[in-house]
């Protein structure tokens, strides 16, 4: 069922419910105001007779005439008079006698003063009459012919406009549910021309602030997201392309050279020398390619234990140090105290390792020197890393862009890389909710500074 329909339906029982409840009311009041004024007409009525009778000194049979002429045109009021002793002193009509008194009614009726009931679809009201300091006991009893006529009317009358309503509702409510989910259907028409080749293509907003508003501006920025998201996948491929190709093909070269021209074994040495070195900038753009990966998962789905930033620290260090022995680091504390929680994260060491080295290598890399130096600093929420070189530093032009996968900047002559390691590191501290800033002047240097929040 659609939308549309369920909003129509939902719509129509709701409004249906209250014109339900609303008739129901005015039809339960109709019917207690009938009830109500007619009880109180026929204590006039009888209040009336009585007076004929006592007061006026009406005959008996004239009064009963009265009756029997009235009684073939309207309803008229049966009327009967007793006194205490259950002795009926007057009566309309004996013959019909709707309302068979008995001596149980009449004490009721002389002990309280007054009662009404129903006999069947007759009214009748006893009440006492007081007369020269003696009391009689008067009962009135007739059938509300006008009064039910007048009510079976309003019942119709209100049927036929309660059918009526409920069609007009399920037709203004199918409209109004057409009209409120239009902008809805319009979007999705637009959305089913959206694919991967039309990315483009943007949903119109509104200047007014509303729901649908709201969801065009999200779908939108949602869109915008997934462009640049498919942008940056093609601009990867094509980067990892280019790196992998140009190594692979001096690879192949250096190969097809050396079978078809015979060498000597140190000209061959030359070969298997430059061969490796072209297998291991594969091997390090794939390892690189692999933790860009994994820095790129779900955070609950990487592991984070309490670890040490400064023995994490060591062994990049030593690690650094290991696989080029011309590279040299220098580890340094600010403060004069360390307490252990202040220098504790929670984190994966794996991955805060790779950071490490990564900008402990570019440091090395870019500078004559050849050294990086580290300094730890903190404070009671959090710990302060600095990597910083004595090298040739970054333009203000390549700084906006040091982050973006395989950018390489101005310096790319001065050493080999893949321009991998950066974007990486970034993504490795924003992972471990740190902030990651650079600063840089050419030809005097760079420095990197890394903020965690460390363990309470």
């Amino acid at each position: 069922m659609k939308i549309r329909t369920k909003i129509t339906l939902l719509f129509s029982l709701i409004t249906a419910s209250l014109l339900f409840i609303f008739a129901s009311i005015i039809y339960y009041s109709a019917k207690q105001n009938r009830d109500k004024e007619f009880y109180s007409l026929l204590k006039k009525e009888a209040v009336t007779k009585a007076n004929l009778y006592f007061k006026a000194k009406v005959p008996a049979q004239t009064l009963q005439q009265i009756y029997h002429n009235n009684y073939q045109t309207i309803q008229e009021v049966e009327v009967a008079i007793y006194n205490k002793n259950f002795k009926l002193l007057y009566h309309d009509a004996v013959d019909i006698d709707f309302v068979k008194e008995t001596p149980e009614m009449i004490d009721k009726i002389y002990n309280q003063g007054e009662i009404q009931f129903h006999q069947g679809d007759w009214q009748v009201i006893g009440l006492v009459y007081s007369y020269e300091n003696n009391k009689y006991i008067i009962t009135a009893a007739a059938y509300d012919l006008y009064g039910y006529n007048e009510l079976k009317s309003l019942l119709k009358n209100t049927c036929i406009i309660f059918i009526l309503s409920i069609l007009i509702i399920f037709i203004v409510g199918y409209y109004f549910s057409k009209k409120t989910l239009e902008p809805i259907k319009n979007l999705t028409e637009k959305m089913n021309k959206i694919s991967a080749r039309k990315l483009n293509v943007r949903l119109k907003t509104s200047p007014q602030i509303d729901e649908i508003s709201e969801l065009s501006a999200t779908f939108n920025k949602m869109l915008n997201r997934l462009e640049d998201s498919f942008e940056a996948q093609k601009h990867f491929v094509s980067n990892i392309s280019h790196e992998l190709r140009t190594p692979m093909a001096a690879i192949i070269a250096e190969l097809e050279l050396s079978l078809n021209k015979q060498k000597t074994s140190e000209e061959y040495r030359i070969v298997i020398k430059n061969i490796l070195s072209d297998a291991q900038k594969i091997t390090k753009l794939s390892n690189n390619l692999l933790d860009l990966a994994k820095a790129s998962y779900d955070p609950s789905e990487i592991t984070f234990k309490s670890i040490r930033i400064d023995e994490i620290l060591i062994d990049a260090c030593g690690q650094v140090q290991q696989a080029n022995t011309n590279y040299h680091t220098k580890l340094s504390f600010e403060n004069d105290q360390i307490h252990e929680n202040q220098i504790i994260i929670n984190g994966n060491e794996y991955l805060l390792k790779i950071a490490f080295i990564n900008l402990m290598e570019n440091a090395c890399k870019f500078s004559e020197d050849h050294q990086c130096n580290i300094s730890i600093s903190f404070n009671n929420s959090t710990i302060q890393l600095k990597f910083s070189d004595h090298g040739i530093g970054i333009s203000e032009e390549d700084i906006p862009h040091i982050f973006v996968p395989f950018y390489r900047g101005k310096n790319r002559g001065f050493t080999n890389g893949n321009g991998i390691g950066l974007s990486l590191t970034e993504k490795i501290i924003q992972l471990h909710s740190g902030t990651l800033q650079l600063t840089s002047q050419l030809h005097k240097g760079t420095t990197f500074i890394i903020q965690f929040t460390h363990l309470q």
